[in-house]
């Protein structure tokens, strides 16, 4: 019967600390929030529709509202307080016959950033203002080969 007690003892004080383990790296703030590790204060940062700032991100949302456009795969080229260039994806819902029964179509993109200026959130931080995307073939019925968004500040 010690045994026993003594087994489930140790069970339960191994949960409560695998259980406080996991919720302190939760309660974490993600590693987007700042900038990333390597990089320095001086980079400008893109800034989401969540209002997290990135640098170099991987995937980026561009429809927010609904998530029916997100550039994926994106490799960094160049980032610097001039501009940002990268290559990716495009994965764009047609919505047909409405966008919840859509399909995502994938079109490769070249991504510019540009026009940066001080963040209003935390002003000492420059942010891009601009995202320029080029189609390299195909594209969105009704999308340009070079589409260009103001970004959230």
């Amino acid at each position: 019967m010690r045994a026993t007690v003594a087994g489930t003892a140790v069970t339960l004080t191994a949960g409560a600390l695998l259980t406080a383990a996991m919720t302190t790296a939760t309660a974490s703030p993600p590693a987007t929030a700042t900038t990333p590790p390597g990089t320095t204060a001086s980079q400008p940062v893109l800034v989401d529709c969540l209002w997290q700032r990135t640098v170099r991100p991987i995937d980026f949302v561009l429809a927010c509202g609904d998530g029916n456009s997100r550039l994926t795969g994106l490799h960094w080229e160049q980032w610097s307080p001039d501009k940002a260039t990268a290559v990716g994806v495009n994965m764009v819902n047609d919505c047909k016959p409405y966008c919840a029964a859509g399909k995502f179509h994938s079109y490769r993109v070249t991504v510019r950033l540009e026009g940066t200026e001080p963040w209003k959130k935390h002003p000492g931080v420059q942010r891009y203002t601009r995202m320029s995307i080029t189609y390299a073939d195909a594209r969105p019925d009704g999308f340009k080969q070079v589409m260009t968004y103001p970004l959230w500040g």
